[in-house]
């Protein structure tokens, strides 16, 4: 296999509904998507690098500039068997897991069309239908949360994420345990809290979370340890994982129970899979985490949670939640039951919608 041309095309997509954490408050996206012609057949994948450097060092402008001026040059003209040599090949280069995972999933994507086999197969996917919940951002008000939360939980979503920052924590979570007393519920803090505030954060156990997300900083491994010491409640780490490395401390050092999988945060398919089965082999489910994806990186991120440590629900969801128009056909639907039917066509199993990212791009660079 070999690539010979990359495009870089950037998109600019207004949410639905503006989404805000503990880092930053986003209303419109800019989407970096990556086409890889490799031997004539075209693979899509997206960038999620954000417009700021609050949840990852990575944003939109670095991805363009490491992709063009460093990737690209370490993999032109480069022969390689499968797409699980691209991370390999792009070593040289130190961290920027978003700008490599974007350019090894659309060729993971290309190969899987080559081979006329639906892209969660070739990655070793089991599962025909997976599991979706939702991530619902700050509300101003605690009515405006719960109905919010109503909504999707009348949608059909299995399970419940809201975010918290210090001031908005115990008292949404207390609100909706007492509105929902049955719902599967975990917070996300973004790594808006440090050590110190271990007694706030055990205060959150007697509203039976299944878990809280990266409570302390986006690099501090050994806190965590410190703090799942403290807590009954799993931790789930987010931000402190980027590569099997990080993983393989957080699990033997005991700093958390759970491990958020997030394909951009970790560089693509080859590491995701390694750190999967890392998990596996310890007995730490995993799951999928969105970045506000388009349904590029969506159909990306399906794919990925068909592997059989996936065993809670991600944050997958229905494209219409975030975009009144996706860039895919079809678009990306949730079931009453709260599921999503993996594709089965070759590839990620969607069709980007050419004309209508033609509209949204502000820019594009074609490289061979």
């Amino acid at each position: 296999m070999r690539i010979r041309e990359i495009t870089l095309q950037e998109v600019r997509m207004k949410l639905v509904d503006p989404f805000e954490t503990s880092m930053d408050r986003t209303d419109v996206r800019r989407i970096l998507l990556v086409q890889a012609d490799v031997d004539g057949v075209i693979g899509w994948a997206e960038c999620v690098a954000g417009e700021t450097p609050f949840y990852s060092p990575e944003t939109a402008d670095t991805a363009w500039l490491i992709l063009r001026d460093f990737l690209w040059p370490l993999i032109k003209g480069k022969e390689f068997a499968s797409a699980s040599e691209v991370w390999d090949l792009l070593a040289r280069v130190r961290g920027h897991n978003m700008a490599k995972g974007s350019l090894e999933a659309a060729v993971w994507d290309a190969e899987a069309k080559q081979k006329g086999v639906p892209l969660s197969k070739l990655i070793g996917g089991v599962r025909d239908e997976i599991a979706c919940g939702v991530s619902i951002g700050i509300k101003e008000s605690l009515d405006e949360l719960a109905a919010a939360v109503q909504k999707e939980l009348a949608a059909g979503y299995q399970r419940i994420k809201i975010k918290i920052k210090p001031g908005k924590d115990l008292d949404p979570v207390r609100r909706l345990r007492q509105d929902f007393p049955r719902i599967k519920l975990l917070v996300d803090a973004n790594s808006a809290y440090t050590l110190n505030d271990w007694p706030l954060l055990k205060q959150l156990e007697g509203f039976y979370l299944m878990m809280i997300e990266q409570p302390l900083g986006w690099d501090d491994l050994y806190n965590h340890v410190e703090l799942q010491k403290k807590l009954d409640t799993p931790i789930c780490l987010d931000e402190c994982i980027h590569t099997e490395e990080h993983a393989r401390a957080a699990i033997e050092l005991g700093a958390c129970k759970i491990m958020n999988i997030k394909l951009g945060r970790v560089g693509g398919h080859t590491v995701a899979r390694r750190i999967h089965d890392l998990c596996q082999r310890h007995g730490i489910p995993v799951w999928c985490g969105g970045m506000l994806e388009s349904g590029i990186g969506r159909a990306h991120n399906i794919a990925l949670s068909t592997l059989p440590n996936f065993t809670l629900a991600g944050d997958v969801a229905a494209s219409k939640r975030y975009w009144e128009e996706d860039i895919i056909l079809p678009e990306v639907t949730v079931s009453a039951q709260g599921t999503i039917r993996v594709p089965t066509s070759p590839g990620i199993g969607f069709e980007p919608r050419l004309e209508r990212i033609d509209k949204l791009t502000v820019r594009k660079e074609r490289l061979a």
